[in-house]
């Protein structure tokens, strides 16, 4: 899988902020996947000490849920963090790590926002427009938008708006746990989305797709950084 090149990734944050609002006038609000067969989740993470990022991409049968694939990838990461614009910072990352995978999934969830942004397009939007590909935000935090606490069951949720727009859904996955934030990335409705992403769900807070590709990230970073940890002999000698 390639992701199309729309424009640099080396560049100022004023420049990226313009790119997004550009871009956004690609993402595709709406859309229903007739057959799934599958799904792929995709998460980050970095080192405190070093600008160096990592990205599994965990590909899973539908409805199964069960891992077919796994890709890692591991790059050093120039662009700084700061709020809204998580994509210029973790895409060319999830780029090397998708081009590696044989099996290419229908849609992809995302650890992170997809139309629930500022400029209404978040990191799940962006990887969509340049996968052309349907997409799904799920997040853990809210970035921005108001919204009213959904019932404590398993399923409820309620819309997320900023001022009268509906940008996600807050989304109760498990009984009395902290809600999910979806939203729309690319290609797909709102109700879809919803509807996926509880369908996905399997007895965790998060959907099966991201919660499984945080564990192999998170595999991936502690492996390599063990590797670089100087032995106690390298330190008595």
């Amino acid at each position: 899988m390639k992701l199309k090149k729309l424009h640099p990734w080396n560049v100022k944050p004023e420049e990226a902020m313009r790119i997004q609002k550009r871009l956004a006038n690609l993402v595709i609000k709406e859309g229903k996947l007739n057959k799934i067969k599958y799904i792929a989740g995709i998460d980050v993470s970095t080192t405190k000490a070093e600008d160096t990022g990592f990205a599994a991409v965990v590909v899973l049968s539908y409805p199964e849920l069960k891992i077919v694939e796994v890709s890692y990838s591991k790059k050093r990461i120039p662009f700084p963090y700061i709020p809204g614009l998580l994509s210029f910072r973790e895409t060319p990352i999830v780029a090397e790590a998708l081009e590696k995978l044989r099996i290419e999934p229908d849609i992809v969830f995302i650890d992170g926002q997809g139309i629930a942004h500022p400029r209404r397009f978040g990191i799940a939007s962006h990887i969509g427009v340049l996968l052309d590909k349907p997409t799904i935000g799920v997040a853990k935090t809210r970035l921005i938008g108001d919204y009213e606490e959904p019932e404590e069951k398993a399923g409820s949720f309620s819309f997320l708006y900023d001022k009268e727009e509906i940008i996600g859904a807050v989304l109760r996955t498990k009984d009395n746990v902290n809600p999910v934030f979806v939203s729309i990335g690319h290609k797909i409705s709102l109700d879809e989305a919803i509807k996926l992403t509880l369908s996905t769900t399997k007895g965790y807070r998060i959907p099966e797709p991201t919660r499984l590709a945080h564990i192999e990230v998170n595999k991936i970073r502690r492996n390599e950084t063990e590797k670089r940890q100087p032995s106690l002999f390298d330190k008595l000698s």
